[in-house]
């Protein structure tokens, strides 16, 4: 009846936002979405920074500009220099959650057809977005360093696909797996990155979040130390799991080429991200009151990721491996003998919840993965939880015998 372009003719949704609609049952116990800690909001230290913000009623109320309000592109402008990344700021686009950079760049970049390598597994939204943008997308597989960069290079050497666009990573704390990509494989990568020319894409939503080890430098920091590779770099940031998602607070660093495309393409999908939450954001970032809370976050998820990893070792033993991770809020996991999608349906029933892997792969599913993470429920649900799965293991493997 309706004539819906090509690749809205049959679209899927998230097929981890399908899980959210068990969220509501009594007593469900999720290790499901990404969703950081309640609990951890800094619910005084933002009403504070709202209060001042709304000093300035018309600030908050007014349309603002569209590549964002300049008190906020100040205060973005010195987190990054605190980072390690210098930053003009004509090269920064503040956008409604950093997903929102992912599609503006896409707009401007990639046609239909054209080459897209992301790691993988990889986050589902990434792969839903690319789909929607008919690219046609390869695979890097990735190992627990993160991205196999020696891989990349024989795939980019082969000669099989037309010189890529753009590579995507999560090379911090991966949504997915939670691993990190090491500092020699990122300078490798930029040094591939100047050699083919095509963008790294470094989304660096989890890297404040880590719990143990020592950091590791972004992608575009270390840029500094391959000459050329800054003009091929693109790195999205955002204040949803070091703060609170509901600001929808993210922001895209770019070369002021790219930006200038960026901001003229969000003009035609919102815009201004709401000046309200930026200001909010100025802010609650002008005050130090995220350097101040932070601490609190990493401490509590660290101790929440050695309760998940312990109370898995207890209830599974081998049956389950995995890879602890040094930060972030996922566990990545392999199941012996059994599909995590089968694995899922008597889990819920048990009243406990995970993605299964294949939510997470472009092609070569591995049906024995699962993403577990641990940031939302307290100790106490993550310790029920994994005696719940456990339940739930049993059970399916009686169902496949």
């Amino acid at each position: 009846m309706y004539e819906f372009t090509a690749p809205f003719q049959n679209p899927s949704g998230s097929p981890i936002r399908e899980l959210f609609k068990y969220l509501g049952e009594p007593g469900m116990i999720s290790f499901a979405g990404g969703y950081p800690a309640s609990d951890l909001f800094d619910v005084d230290g933002l009403q504070q920074a709202a209060a001042r913000a709304y000093q300035d009623p018309n600030c908050c109320l007014q349309y603002g500009p569209t590549d964002g309000l300049p008190r906020l592109k100040h205060e973005l402008t010195n987190l990054m220099a605190h980072r390690g990344v210098p930053c003009a700021l004509n090269e920064m686009l503040v956008t409604t959650g950093s997903q929102q950079g992912l599609d503006l760049l896409l707009r401007v970049l990639v046609s239909p057809g054209d080459v897209v390598l992301t790691e993988q597994p990889a986050y589902p939204a990434t792969l839903q977005a690319l789909k929607l943008q008919q690219a046609r997308v390869v695979t890097v597989p990735v190992d627990a360093h993160g991205l196999d960069v020696d891989r990349l290079a024989t795939l980019l050497a082969s000669g099989t696909f037309a010189r890529p666009k753009l590579l995507y990573t999560v090379p911090t704390f991966a949504n997915p797996t939670g691993a990190t990509i090491t500092r020699e494989r990122r300078i490798a990568l930029l040094r591939l990155a100047v050699q083919y020319r095509f963008l790294i894409v470094e989304d660096d939503p989890y890297g404040d979040l880590r719990f143990s080890g020592d950091a590791v430098p972004s992608i575009i920091s270390l840029a500094a130390e391959v000459e050329g590779s800054r003009d091929w770099v693109v790195h999205f940031a955002s204040l949803s799991k070091i703060v609170a998602p509901g600001l929808r607070v993210g922001w895209t660093i770019a070369p002021a080429e790219i930006t200038r495309r960026c901001v003229i393409a969000k003009q035609t999908v919102d815009l201004c991200s709401a000046p309200w939450t930026q200001a909010i954001a100025a802010e609650y970032l002008s005050d130090g009151a995220l350097e101040r809370h932070l601490p609190r976050i990493t401490a509590m998820y660290g101790r929440k990721c050695e309760a998940l990893c312990e109370a898995l070792r207890s209830q599974f033993g081998d049956t389950l491996q995995f890879h602890r991770p040094e930060g972030g809020m996922f566990v990545w996991a392999r199941i012996e003998g059994i599909d995590a999608s089968a694995l899922l349906q008597r889990a819920i029933d048990n009243k406990v919840m995970f993605v299964p892997g294949k939510a997470f792969f472009a092609d070569r599913l591995d049906p024995a993965s699962l993403r577990l993470s641990f940031a939302a429920p307290g100790i106490a649900d993550i310790e029920e939880g994994a005696k719940r799965l456990r339940r739930a293991y049993d059970m399916a493997a009686a169902d496949s015998v």
